[in-house]
């Protein structure tokens, strides 16, 4: 049974933010794929889009409270979901993410791994019997996370896996982490930076040589980046108008409906536009942060801003790459690229948010 009285006290407004995004994705992406082989890509995302909204709905419905007890049943099913990825997952690209279903469809694992990340650092935070979260809580947070982030690594996918780091930092950030271990963790990463860098694939370091200087290599790794760049630019004011974009429809911008679609949108929207969709963003990200100070215990907090920190990070990330501010990476943007696993996983998570909502006002 639902835990709330009436639908009347579904987040309304989440629900409109969340369909708007929505909808200025599905335009994008009808418009960027026009005359391609993607083109069909629009009706598709308004199935994931329908298919969400009933997940939503449905998350909505279960209270978090029994989501939070079965965690460590969902953490092993989540590991062993990353390891079997790892074995049988079909190929694209060269990264192994998904596995096959019927029907040629596929599931990207990693980003339901999300929800249950979220769910982790929500259940172990909430559970402290301390006001600051120490040393030794800390590693064995940390521990849990990174496991699944080395799996995620390992197909390989930085970028999802860096969504739950992300999430657990925000976690650690709000569950007052004293300021010297803040310190310790600094000069830690800045040591194991060079051990990081070892571990990259070829392909991740060009990225960031590409970051670094896209012009050094214009016609390969930083081809997608300068044609970004010239798209979001050419967009001037107020854009050239749907299915108009240069870059967009003469195909100098690279499956633009996905990763780049805001490459896409930017020329298309202009300047106008882009401040409308990140303004619409902005208004999301305030509704789950007042969902989360209104919420009704220390778990439920950590739900909301563990899913307003990852939706942020996307965000960020995403924008900085299509404006050359940062590295290229195969985050897509939330809501508005495509992807059926990443449509489902966003609403799945805004589910929760909605969930923590509607335990306002249980009998």
């Amino acid at each position: 049974m639902p835990g709330y009285r009436s639908i009347r006290d579904l987040d309304w407004p989440l629900l409109l933010l969340t369909l708007t995004l929505s909808a200025l994705g599905v335009l994008e992406i009808y418009s960027a794929a026009l005359g391609t082989e993607w083109s069909d890509a629009w009706w598709k995302q308004l199935i994931w889009i329908s298919a969400g909204t009933i997940i939503l709905l449905a998350v909505s419905s279960i209270d978090y409270h029994h989501l939070l007890d079965r965690v460590p049943l969902l953490y092993g099913v989540s590991v062993a979901t990353l390891l079997s990825v790892l074995l049988i997952g079909a190929t694209v690209f060269g990264s192994r993410r998904w596995i096959p279903l019927f029907g040629g469809f596929r599931i990207q694992v990693s980003e339901f791994v999300k929800l249950v990340i979220i769910l982790l650092v929500a259940r172990y935070l909430a559970e402290l019997r301390s006001d600051r979260l120490d040393l030794r809580g800390l590693l064995k947070i940390g521990g849990l996370v990174v496991v699944p982030m080395l799996l995620v690594m390992k197909q390989p996918d930085l970028g999802t896996s860096l969504t739950y780091g992300a999430i657990l930092a925000m976690g650690v950030f709000l569950a007052g982490l004293p300021t010297r271990y803040w310190v310790v963790l600094a000069l830690l990463g800045a040591l194991l930076l060079p051990v990081g860098w070892g571990l990259l694939q070829d392909y991740q370091k060009a990225r960031i040589y590409t970051f670094l200087n896209p012009d050094r290599d214009p016609q390969g790794a930083g081809y997608q980046v300068i044609q970004s760049k010239i798209a979001v630019g050419s967009g001037g004011m107020w854009g050239k108008g749907i299915a108009q974009g240069s870059q967009t429809q003469l195909r100098f911008l690279p499956v633009p409906h996905t990763d780049f679609i805001f490459s896409a949108f930017g020329e298309e929207h202009g300047f106008v536009g882009v401040v409308i969709a990140l303004g619409l963003y902005f208004l999301l990200l305030m509704q789950i942060a007042q969902n989360a100070q209104r919420a009704p215990d220390r778990a439920g907090m950590y739900i909301c801003m563990g899913v307003g920190a990852l939706m942020l990070f996307q965000l960020l990330v995403n924008v900085g790459m299509v404006v050359g501010r940062m590295p290229t990476t195969g985050l897509p943007l939330p809501l508005m690229s495509y992807g059926g696993s990443s449509t489902l996983a966003v609403f799945a998570m805004l589910g929760l948010v909605n969930n923590v909502r509607l335990q306002r006002f249980v009998n």
